[in-house]
This record gives C-alpha cells, sequence and structure tokens, in this order.
C-alpha cells in the first residue's frame, strides 16, 4: 500500500468511535454475569439441595459442572472467537447463557441442573475471551485502555462478593431458582446491545481448526480440574484422583507436544513464551488459587464462627466490591504513569498483606475489628491488580491471536481457582486434624473443635498470602512492558 493510502488511515485514527464507552458498558456486563454465577449459587446451594434431592455426594457438582466446562473450554472458545468473529462468538454466547440460565432456573431434578450448569459454562467459555479481546482491538488510545481495563478488572474482582450478595438476597426473599433466572433477561438486554454497540473483529489468514490440539488441551484441563475436585473430596492418593491426574498430564504434555508441531496452532507457543505475558498468565494462576481462600473460608468463618446468616454474609462482603472499585480507579492512573509491572507488584503486595491480616482471626475476634480491615486489604490490592493483569496478558499480542491470548488469563484464573478449591481444603483440614491430636486434651471437646475450625482457616490464610507474594516476585521479575507498548495490539485496527 502506498504512503498516500495509509497517511489519511493515520490522521483519521484518533476520531474513535463515540460508541466504544458503549460497548465498554456492554461487555463489562456480561463480564458481570460470567463472574456472578460462579459465585452466585454457592449461598444457594443448601436450599436447591433440599428442592431437588440431591444427595451430599452429589451437590458438589451445582458448582464443578459450571467450573470444569469453563475452565477446559476456554481455549477452543478463544480461538473460536478469533476465527468466527468475536462479535458473533460474544452475542452466541449471551443467547446461549441466557438459555442456559433458564433452564437451570425452571430444572425438576438434579440432571437437569447439573446439565444446565454445565452449559452455563461452555457458553461462558466462548463469550469470555471473546470479551476480552472486544476490549484489546476497540481501544488502542493508551489512557483510555487503561481506563477500559480498570473497568473490566473492578467487574471481574468485585463480581464474586456481588454473587455472594445476590444469592443471599435471592435465596432469602425470592427463591434459589432465581440465582439462575435473573442471568436470561439480562444476558439477552446485552446480546440485543451488542448487535447496536459492538463492533465485528476477526483474525486474518488461514483460519484452520487444531482439532488435535483442541481435543487435547479440553480433555486435559477437564481431567486436570476434576481431578483437583475429587482430590477435595476423595483424598490425593485415591485411585480416581491418580487416574485423572495422570491422565491430565499426559494428555496436557501431548498437546504441547502437538502445538510445538502444528502448523495451525491452537495456542502458538509464542503466545505464552513472551516474558511479559507469561509473567501474567503465572500471576493470574497464583491469584486464583491464593484468592479463593478469602470467599470460602471467610464465609465459613462468618456463618459457623460468628452465626451470621447467608444473608448477613452476603452484605458482609460488600466492603471487598467497594475496595475493588477504588483499587481499580488508582490502577487507571499508575498504569499510565508508572506502567504495568510496578502497578502489579503494588497491587499484589498489598493483597498479600491483607491475607496475611486474616491470619490474626480467632474465636473471640470480630468482623469489624479483624475482617473487615483485612478484606479493603485485600480487594484495594487486587483493584489495583487486575486492570494491569489482564492488559499485560495481551500486550503485543497479533490481531490473529487475541481471542487464545485472552482466554488464557481466564484459563488461568479458573483453573487455579480450582486448584485452589482442592489445594486449600485439604491443607486447612491436614490442619485441622493435627491440631485436634495436639490439643485434645486442652479443653472441651466443643471448645477444641471451634479453635482448631478457625485454626485451620489462618494455616490456609498463609498459603494464600504466600502464593499472591509469589505473584508479586513473578511480575516483579518476568514483566517488563513500557507504558506505551500498552497503546495497542499488533495488527489491530484503530477502529472498526
Amino acid at each position: 500500500m502506498s504512503t498516500e493510502t495509509v497517511a489519511p488511515a493515520q490522521t483519521r485514527a484518533p476520531a474513535l468511535d463515540p460508541g466504544r464507552w458503549l460497548a465498554l458498558g456492554v461487555i463489562a456486563l456480561a463480564q458481570l454475569l460470567i463472574v456472578l454465577d460462579a459465585s452466585i449459587v454457592n449461598i444457594a446451594l443448601p436450599t436447591a439441595q433440599h428442592d431437588l434431592h440431591i444427595s451430599d455426594a452429589n451437590r458438589q457438582w451445582v458448582v464443578t459442572a459450571y467450573t470444569l466446562a469453563f475452565g477446559g473450554l476456554l481455549l477452543l472458545g478463544g480461538r473460536i472467537a478469533d476465527f468466527t468473529g468475536r462479535k458473533r462468538a460474544f452475542i452466541i454466547g449471551l443467547i446461549g447463557f441466557a438459555a442456559a440460565s433458564a433452564i437451570g432456573g425452571g430444572a425438576v431434578n438434579e440432571g437437569m441442573l447439573f446439565i444446565a450448569r454445565g452449559a452455563q459454562g461452555a457458553f461462558a467459555a466462548l463469550m469470555a475471551p471473546a470479551a476480552l479481546s472486544l476490549l484489546t482491538v476497540t481501544f488502542t488510545d493508551a489512557r483510555e485502555r487503561a481506563r477500559a481495563f480498570g473497568v473490566y478488572g473492578a467487574i471481574a474482582g468485585g463480581g464474586l462478593a456481588v454473587g455472594l450478595l445476590a444469592g443471599g438476597v435471592l435465596t432469602e426473599y425470592l427463591s434459589w431458582r432465581w440465582c439462575l433466572l435473573v442471568s436470561a433477561p439480562v444476558a439477552i438486554v446485552a446480546a440485543i446491545l451488542a448487535l447496536r454497540f459492538v463492533h465485528e473483529s476477526r483474525a486474518e489468514g488461514n483460519t484452520r481448526y487444531d482439532i488435535p490440539g483442541a481435543l487435547t488441551s479440553t480433555v486435559g484441563f477437564v481431567a486436570l480440574v476434576y481431578g483437583f475436585t475429587k482430590a477435595s473430596s476423595d483424598g490425593w492418593t485415591s485411585a480416581t484422583t491418580l487416574s485423572l491426574l495422570i491422565g491430565a498430564a499426559v494428555l496436557l504434555a501431548a498437546f504441547v507436544v502437538i502445538e510445538l508441531r502444528s502448523k495451525h496452532p491452537l495456542l502458538p507457543m509464542r503466545v505464552i513464551l513472551d516474558n511479559n505475558r507469561g509473567g501474567s498468565y503465572l500471576a493470574a494462576l497464583l491469584v486464583g488459587v491464593g484468592m479463593f481462600g478469602v470467599f470460602l473460608f471467610l464465609t465459613y468463618y462468618m456463618q459457623i464462627t460468628l452465626g451470621y446468616s447467608a444473608l448477613m454474609t452476603g452484605v458482609a462482603f460488600l466492603p471487598f466490591t467497594v475496595g475493588i472499585i477504588l483499587g481499580a480507579g488508582l490502577s487507571t492512573q499508575l498504569l499510565t504513569r508508572v506502567g504495568p509491572r510496578v502497578s502489579m507488584v503494588i497491587g499484589l503486595t498489598l493483597a498479600a498483606v491483607g491475607m496475611a491480616l486474616l491470619t490474626r482471626i480467632g474465636v473471640d475476634t470480630g468482623y469489624w475489628s479483624h475482617v473487615l480491615p483485612a478484606v479493603l486489604v485485600i480487594s484495594f490490592g487486587m483493584g489495583i491488580t487486575f486492570g494491569p493483569l489482564s492488559n499485560t496478558a495481551l500486550v503485543g499480542v497479533a490481531n490473529h491471536d487475541a481471542g487464545v491470548a485472552s482466554a488464557l488469563v481466564n484459563t488461568a484464573q479458573q483453573i487455579g481457582g480450582s486448584l485452589g478449591t482442592a489445594l486449600l481444603n485439604t491443607i486447612a483440614a491436614s490442619a485441622l486434624t493435627s491440631y485436634l491430636a495436639d490439643h485434645a486434651k486442652s479443653g472441651s471437646p466443643a471448645q477444641v473443635l471451634a479453635v482448631g475450625t478457625v485454626h485451620s482457616y489462618t494455616v490456609a490464610f498463609w498459603v494464600s498470602a504466600g502464593l499472591i507474594a509469589l505473584a508479586a516476585v513473578i511480575t516483579a521479575v518476568l514483566v517488563r512492558a513500557r507504558r506505551d507498548q500498552l497503546s495497542a495490539t499488533e495488527g489491530a485496527p484503530a477502529a472498526f
């Protein structure tokens, strides 16, 4: 193309589509749906279990059916979004998510509910990478992109706490079914708005699918997530757990070999071997593992030790959302002034300190004195972290790979959360067993059990603090992206 034809396009680039901020609103709404449905059913689970006569052994599937489908299909969903069109994949994901939510809300037996939750996860795996890559190719100005990713990060971090609150409110005042039904109309509205305000983009060039890579990665990730899920219930040495984990290792190793040899890989190694992106993916994985402890063990602590109701537990998590929003606001300023590495190190360090503060809780401590300060520090740190983390995970990535790079961010967090379920549960259970054995004669059985239970939480919090601190170290060592490198995705058009 001649210089004369390029110059006008370059001069027109600053005249950005005024609808891009409305597009951000639609994308943020979709992300909120994804995050909400990962947490909203937790508080509603006991009621749903009773109504549908779900056994204790099977109740986990209400949560893990979503996790398995989401985590296992994210990479494939990212590639489908790249090749078929991100807007198209985004809208299909929203419509499918709405249908699955309606089916789940109207479930008449456990099988119907499990299938609906799996379908929600599958459509979320199509929607999530499409949403993040749409942000990447829509916002090319450095300051605007920082602001957009700040909003996205606030939604991603605060949505979990909002989900817990919404689950408590809907279950207590309406029905557990509304925890699923409420997503259907919201998703439909988001799909209609996306038709108007979101612009299409897709990868150019050869768009052949890597079927062997898709199969080995999807089944491998499903086996890994399910293996760690079974470890929390059956133990790490059970035949089922070991078979799943060994199978996952073999499949994922085969996936790497396939990707290195494939002419059209599902996951080009160039995406993850870059220091900036690789560091972000590792940090996302560790944050996913570590942050799980906040919601899991604080929920138990507030309901069992402090005696809070489900609704009050949800309300008690609201400050987490406030901290996320405040941190995200600061993150926007930091990202354009000091760059992503400093922003992420500050945010992750604060989150690790806040997690360490949670280890001070005890049987006789209260929410206002011990829980709230720690939650505010953790959430503020995470609010600073999420925007730069998502942004850096896509820095310098070619437009052709934007969807799969976006999927990796969500995959890392989802796999991390699943690993955290098994890892922290196992660590807490071992800590409780050891405490009871060592302090059996130090008081009444009820008193020893109460103290030992809180002790098991604090042990898990220490592990979480260490993992998040490790994420800060990895970020400091690997991430080297400059502020100006965040201004545009390589090969991405300025506007659509």
